[in-house]
């Protein structure tokens, strides 16, 4: 993995100045119709500053120390009910890690959207917004655009719906998002442009206002699994099938991609069944059996692990969440095997609490995941974080916060990187293969 690590930077810097198979290489695109996934950060990024961050491990800290607003939102995570009501509290969303290339409206305007597995409904900052940052789609100029009324279908399958008791009126909805944020939007309909790939009449929020500051600027783009969410909306143009390799945080040049459709997916790839719940339909639920911390076996109550579609409990796979979090006697039964097997003294670094001198690193045993007909094995680069000085390794896990009721195991993106993960609603699997993302 090194070398091949070493090769692409090799590559990356000579078609800078060169040509590759006689046209320009853009390390920020993906081949074909693929589309770019593209860490929130990263050079490819718009929202990236001019210069690299101090390091990638701060960034990392940065985004996990939004975690537990994460799991918070994921453990509250209900079907939304058949009919409109108005909304309370809102959701916290807090799934700002990655972003596609996405285009809407006719002529298309193009916006980079947060990629989130866990969440349906689409949405993007609008013409008129107040509190939106300079890069909003100019509903007016689009000739396909329609704003929907509380009458449409679709309406009923927001959350956080507000209609009016009697009449008619525009379909409005309200989230909270991160630290305190909070947005309000319509919903509306207008053609989405995905690769070369064009889909009309997509139901989106089209985002009126926002207070705060942690919303994602160019809005986020929905592939769960309700009725809302892209494979839903497309039918049988994508057959319910996608998959993404995202590219590590550390990957600062180069994106991963996003393959929809089941055209181009891996032919031979391990799999394990995708389960769904009813109490959090949108989610995608897979049958995590144990841990492995080297060749030791994990004693956990089986409790902790298994799914019950009636109260929501289980393992979930999650674009937006940065580090995995276990329900805590699952973690504490992983941390303590992993301390057992590495010498030397144990320290914290933020979110991370087993952390040891990284000269100690090559003794670090190896963590694997086993799923109903399907064992992953991590590689290294996905079970520790270094810091920033390079002195410690960390394990990249940590367990459910305290102040959290979740009955949740989420395997995150930091755990899921240079790994091909395909999800297959039509067929209920879920595949994992390894692949150079970067």
């Amino acid at each position: 993995m090194e070398h091949s690590n070493t090769l692409v930077t090799l590559v990356f810097f000579i078609c800078l100045s060169t040509s590759c198979n006689g046209s320009s290489f853009d390390p920020c695109s993906s081949p074909g119709s693929d589309l770019s996934i593209i860490p929130m950060f990263g050079k490819c990024s718009p929202f990236d500053s001019s210069k690299p961050a101090t390091s990638w491990v701060d960034t990392v800290l940065n985004m996990a120390s939004n975690d537990p607003k994460r799991i918070s939102y994921l453990s509250n995570l209900v079907a939304p009910k058949p009919t409109p009501a108005p909304i309370a509290s809102g959701q916290v969303i807090s799934a700002a890690n990655y972003v596609v290339r996405v285009k809407i409206g006719t002529p298309s305007q193009l916006f980079f959207m947060v990629l989130d597995t866990s969440n349906d409904a689409a949405w993007i900052p609008c013409s008129g917004c107040t509190g939106c940052s300079s890069a909003v789609f100019a509903s007016n100029s689009s000739t396909t655009y329609a704003s929907l009324d509380c009458s449409v279908p679709e309406c009923t399958q927001v959350s956080g719906v507000s209609c009016p008791t009697v009449g008619s009126g525009s379909c409005l909805f309200n989230r909270s998002y991160g630290a305190g944020s909070t947005f309000s939007a319509t919903l509306s309909r207008d053609t989405l442009t995905l690769g070369n790939t064009v889909i009309p009449n997509y139901a989106f929020g089209c985002v009126n206002t926002i207070s705060g500051e942690s919303i994602p600027p160019q809005g986020l783009l929905g592939l769960g699994r309700g009725p809302m969410s892209l494979l839903s909306q497309t039918g049988p143009v994508y057959s319910g099938v996608f998959s993404y390799c995202l590219p590590s945080f550390k990957s600062y040049y180069f994106s991963g991609s996003l393959k929809l459709g089941p055209a181009g997916q891996p032919k031979n790839i391990r799999t394990t069944p995708l389960l769904k719940s009813p109490h959090r339909p949108s989610l995608y639920y897979v049958n995590l059996t144990g841990v492995s911390v080297g060749w030791v076996n994990v004693p956990i109550a089986p409790e902790h692990l298994a799914f019950d579609p009636s109260t929501g409990s289980g393992t979930i796979i999650d674009s937006g969440t940065v580090i995995t979090r276990f329900v805590q006697p699952v973690y504490i039964s992983i941390r303590d095997e992993f301390r057992k097997q590495i010498t030397g003294a144990i320290s914290s670094l933020g979110a991370f609490d087993t952390c040891f001198a990284a000269t100690n690193e090559e003794i670090a045993p190896t963590v694997t995941f086993h799923f109903t007909g399907l064992d992953l094995k991590l590689p290294m680069e996905n079970v520790l974080i270094h810091s920033s000085s390079g002195s410690l390794a960390c394990l990249a896990m940590a367990a459910v916060p305290n102040n959290v009721n979740s009955v949740l195991n989420v395997i995150a993106n930091l755990q899921q990187q240079n790994l091909r993960i395909l999800f297959d609603t039509v067929n209920s699997r879920l595949g994992i293969a390894r692949e150079l993302c970067n």
